[in-house]
Parts: structure tokens; sequence; C-alpha cells
């Protein structure tokens, strides 16, 4: 094995671990291509690239590559005397994953690998035979792989899952600004951690103890984020049966809290037991029950829960157990926590509305999604692309770029092109659909009429109603300030005080809530 090969394992690594909605990936993709690197019209993978159907130029590229050094290595480990340094085995193995992945993985698509009928069956059996086939024969050199069924078929869910997972963030998550190149980013992140390799060796066990954390303004597709997050759990891989352990119906289980009573709430999360109180005629079955291994739970609007419900969900999120009601009886909970908010927490502890405690165990791991207004003031031509897809999916056909263009003509030169799209995503909607049907929109938002929230930078949430003393009010305006300038000397400059006291005031909770 040549140096050249040696060079290329080690940049193929760094690509199969890298974020895939990174900028970094099309960084790396065009160091190990050089001059046959394909240009990209985006900074990102973005919901255009059609992917699925057929791979883009470089990543085919890539793959010869990819399986040029696999090649060269298991020729090597048959020379006599051959040994290979230490530092190749971590590389090697990425390589091969990445092999792997686009040999027998991408080419089935993600809905088949998890469907029930004998065509997706037959589809996951040959994808599975092949790859296990491939992991014998690539790995089986001198560099102390452990081999057996098990572990390939561990690999082969591993893979699977990232197939599944690139399918759900591109399906869930539209637009190619920036701001939204970088929500899914973030959303692979919360999936698989910030390290691949990890996550594949031990941490895809440990993911579900980690609840999830959506915040950003009312209409932004928070519960798209969730679904994404929560569709792209692991799940295992039965090698003899030759399928994957998916039930559907527990997947992904979505409640609005703010549509239901605190009693109908705790039903619904815990279960009843017969008799446990009025009405209850029969042991229920609650969703953190129903919820399988690998599924999640998505509680929207967490801000609007009682004090006494976040206790109880304080419980299930530190102790991964619980009760029906009327039971003493302690279930384990198995799935994954996902809660989603517009509202700023910081503000509803302040205000004694919201655990402090139960908000530390929430946000673990934290997501923002960005306005609509965020996404075209860095890419205005979004617009006629959101505008495309609302009118897709409403019509039920493919996108219409004439009508498609001719909407979006008419709200720029009605509502402008800085129009602030109060509403975000939901509003355009609306417009769209109003559009559809009378040709005209009349906003139902104005600036005479926004929300608090809406009319107040995110850290003075709450100020209308007399929440904050003096003193708070000094804390988070120094605390916002902080969070935009990251310097405590330019801090002090602004509001006139020194260095140690803005330092002092800073509110730890509340720049956690500016700095997702």
């Amino acid at each position: 094995m040549d140096s050249k090969h040696r060079k290329t394992i080690a940049s193929i690594s760094r690509l199969a671990n890298c974020n895939p909605f990174s900028p970094e990936r099309f960084s790396i993709e065009k160091q190990i291509l050089g001059r046959r690197s394909e240009p990209m019209d985006s900074i990102a993978w973005n919901r255009n690239e059609k992917a699925a159907a057929e791979e883009r130029p470089n990543v085919i590229k890539l793959k010869a590559m990819a399986r040029e050094c696999v090649d060269a290595v298991c020729k090597a480990s048959t020379e006599a005397n051959h040994e290979f340094p230490d530092s190749l085995r971590n590389e090697y193995w990425d390589t091969v994953m990445y092999l792997l992945l686009y040999e027998h993985i991408t080419p089935v698509s993600a809905k088949q690998f998890i469907g029930k009928s004998k065509k997706d069956r037959d589809a996951t059996k040959r994808a599975w035979e092949g790859f296990r086939n491939d992991f014998q024969l690539m790995l089986n050199v001198n560099l102390g792989f452990q081999l057996n069924e098990k572990s390939a078929g561990h690999f082969f869910a591993c893979l699977a899952q990232v197939h599944r997972a690139f399918f759900h963030i591109f399906d869930f998550i539209l637009g190619e600004s920036l701001p939204i190149a970088e929500l899914r980013g973030r959303v692979w992140e919360s999936i698989f951690t910030c390290d691949l390799r990890r996550y594949h060796l031990s941490m895809y066990a440990n993911m579900r103890d980690f609840s999830t954390l959506i915040t950003g303004p009312s209409g932004t597709g928070k519960e798209l984020v969730a679904r994404a997050i929560g569709h792209s759990q692991y799940i295992p891989f039965d090698t003899k049966e030759c399928l994957f352990q998916f039930d559907e119906d527990a997947q992904f289980l979505p409640l609005n809290l703010s549509a239901l009573s605190p009693t109908l709430i705790e039903s619904e999360l815990f279960g009843h037991h017969q008799g446990a109180f009025t009405g209850a005629v029969a042991n229920r079955i609650g969703w953190l029950e129903t919820c399988s291994e690998n599924g999640a739970v998505f509680l929207d609007e967490i801000g609007e829960l009682e004090l006494s419900l976040q206790v109880k969900l304080l419980r299930v999120i530190q102790e991964r157990k619980y009760s029906r009601i009327g039971e003493v009886k302690l279930r384990p909970f198995r799935g994954k926590i996902i809660a989603a908010t517009n509202r700023e927490i910081t503000s509803e502890i302040a205000a004694g509305r919201f655990r402090e405690d139960f908000y530390f165990r929430l946000c673990t791991d934290r997501i923002r999604t960005p306005s609509l207004r965020e996404q075209l003031d860095h890419r205005p031509e979004d617009l006629l692309w959101l505008v495309s897809s609302v009118i897709a999916r409403q019509t039920q056909t493919s996108p219409q770029i004439d009508l498609a263009e001719e909407t979006t003509q008419w709200i720029e030169q009605n509502l402008g092109e800085d129009y602030p799209w109060l509403g975000n995503i939901r509003e355009l909607e609306q417009c769209v659909n109003s559009f559809l049907i009378r040709r005209s929109y009349t906003p139902v938002l104005s600036s005479g009429t926004r929300s608090t929230s809406q009319q107040m930078p995110q850290w003075l949430d709450g100020f209308e109603t007399d929440q904050f003393t003096a003193d708070q009010l000094v804390s988070r305006y120094c605390t916002a300030l902080y969070s935009e300038h990251r310097s405590y000397e330019r801090v002090a400059k602004i509001v006139g005080l020194d260095r140690r006291t803005v330092k002092a005031k800073i509110n730890e909770a509340l720049l956690a809530e500016l700095d997702p």
C-alpha cells in the first residue's frame, strides 16, 4: 500500500465522520478530489439536491477512490510479514463504513428498510447479504477487528440509520439558507452527536437518555424538527429474520400540551389504573409506556405544563421510571423525550411558572429554529422555493413554477421584500393559500398587533407583564449585550458599569437561551 492510498484513507476518514450538513463536507470533498471535483452551487447539502435517485458525481468518484483504497489494504494484508501502522486502524474502518454505506445501503430507499411488504423485505435481505459478505471480506485484515454476525448486524443498522436520518432531515426541513443549513447540522448532531465513530461504537445505546428541547418563534417548524429526530432513532436489525425491529405506531408520539387539560395530559402520558378516578373504567396504557425503546415522545408547548406535572416528568427524565395514575408500581421508560416551546423559559422560571431543575434536565440538547425573516435575510431567493413547496403540498402535485413565480411576485410587490413574516412559515402558508383562493392576502398581524414575544427581543419577554425588578432588568440587558459582543469590557463601556460588575450580572441560564 503506497503513501497515496494512505493519505486518501485519512481524508476519507475525515469525510465519513464529518457532519454531512456542514460546509466542511464539501470542503473535504474538494480537497480529496482536487481538479476532479464538481463545483457545488450551495454552502452545504440542501433540500434541492436530488441525491436519492441519482448520486452526485462527487459521491460516485469518492466511492471509487474508497474502493481502490480498500482493495489496496486487502491486497497488502495477504503479503507475508506485512504490518500496518496502528494509526491506520480507525481511518481504514471509517473508509470501509463509507464504502459500505454507498455500496449497499443508499441504493435501497430509507422507507424500504422499515417497510413490511414482501418487496421491501426482499430488498432489505439482498442489501444485508451483500453488506455482510463485504463487511467480512474488507475487515478481514490484520488490524485487530472483531468480526461476527452480531457486529455486522449492528453496523448494518447504524448505516441504515445514517441513511434514514439523512432522508428525514431532508424531508422535514426545507430551505437553502445558511440558518437552515445550520439547523440541519444541529439536528444531525442531536441524532448522532459530533463524533459518528463514537456514536456507532457506544453512544447509540444511550442517546435516548438525552432529552432535546426545541425553541424558536411560533410557526418555524419545531414539530418538523422533532419528527426528523424522532423518526431517525437507532433501530436494531434482526440478522436471523433479516428485518428491522420496528414498530411504526410506537416510533413518534406527539402530544400538544396546550390543547389538553392537566388531567388529560397526565392520563395520556402516564396512563391510569382502573378506578383511579371517576370515568377510569379500564386500565389505560399511556404514551410513555407505548413508546418503543427506539422511539420518542414529543411534548409540544412544554411551557404550558403545570408545575405538578413538571415534577412528575422530571422524575421520568432523571430516573427513567414512572407510575400509572392510581398505581404504585414503577414502570421503565425506554424512549426519548423531545420537547418544544416558543416561550422564553428563563422568564417563566423567574415568574415561578417553570421549574429550574426541570429546565436544566430538558435542555441537555438544545436546538433553535430560525425565523422565516432570518432565512430570507440570508437568501431572499428561498422565498420562491418555499412558495413552490407550499403550493405543491396544497395542490398535491409536483411544484408548479409558473404559479409559484406569480405568487412570489405578488408578495414582493404588495408586501415588500422586507416583510417581517411575524407568523413565519405558518403565515407564509396562509398567504399562499389566500392568494390561490382570492389572489390577495391581508396580513392579520401588523406592527401594532404583534404579541409581546414578537415585539420585544427574546431577552425582554415578560417585560410588559411587570415581571422584572430593576436588578433583573440590568442583568438581562448585560447578558443580551454579552451574547452579542462576547466582551465584558465592551458591555461595561456600553452600560456604564465596571467589568467585574458586568461579569457578576451575567445570567448563565439566559445566556444559554440566547446562544443555542
